[in-house]
């Protein structure tokens, strides 16, 4: 895997890409906060932190894809790679959320944001982390939460917890064209293709998630 710069084109469909994707977001806001129960303050929170997670990695990515080189983009990056780690904290959120007062549930969920606070720590301090370390940690950090969803999963609707699996399967099928970004114009699109899409998912099982609550 290398630093392949992205050209004019590239950039233009990546931040096009994203920033419909952040649109998307804002739309699905109204939707989900509906969909939340109101007797559950838990629950609520728990989809506000999901979407404003999910606000802050598009809007970043956005930004990142859209700024022309300089110092400017390259915190940009920074704050691209920080919110990652963030979003996939805030997708863990509304499940763990979903059973208020499940000792578990609060372990899973501060084990989940520790992780994503040092992820954030390490990529807004360091100058420079390897793309394949970076992409590497995110997999393994979403797939570590999607296991500590395990136990989750019997207060969890079995359609929600489908598209959850979908999901995270989404987000690790892309890592695929992630790679292949080096030497295949363009693949760096569709890795953001399979980011949406594995978010799209999640939107869908967090929203049959807070209806059924």
């Amino acid at each position: 895997m290398s630093d392949r710069p992205q050209d004019l084109h590239e950039e233009v469909a990546n931040s096009a890409l994203h920033g419909a994707a952040l649109v998307g977001a804002c739309l699905a806001v109204p939707q989900l906060l509906q969909s939340a129960p109101a007797a559950h303050p838990a629950a609520i929170g728990g989809v506000l932190v999901f979407v404003a997670t999910m606000a802050l990695l598009y809007g970043a990515s956005t930004l990142y894809h859209a700024l022309p080189p300089g110092r400017a983009k390259q915190w940009a990056l920074r704050l691209d790679h920080a919110a990652i780690h963030l979003f996939i904290a805030g997708s863990f959120t509304p499940f763990a959320l979903s059973a208020p007062g499940n000792t578990h549930h609060v372990t899973a969920l501060a084990l989940v944001w520790l992780a994503a606070l040092a992820g954030c720590w390490l990529q807004l301090r360091t100058r420079r982390t390897a793309p394949w370390l970076s992409t590497a940690l995110y997999v393994a950090m979403g797939w570590v939460a999607l296991l500590a969803a395990l136990p989750l999963m019997a207060h969890v609707p079995t359609v929600s917890a489908a598209w959850l699996v979908i999901g995270g399967a989404a987000y690790t099928a892309g890592v695929v064209f992630f790679v292949m970004d080096a030497v295949v114009r363009y693949a760096h699109a569709v890795w953001h293709g399979c980011v949406i899409a594995g978010t799209g998912c999640h939107v869908i099982a967090v929203l049959g998630l807070q209806t059924a609550a």
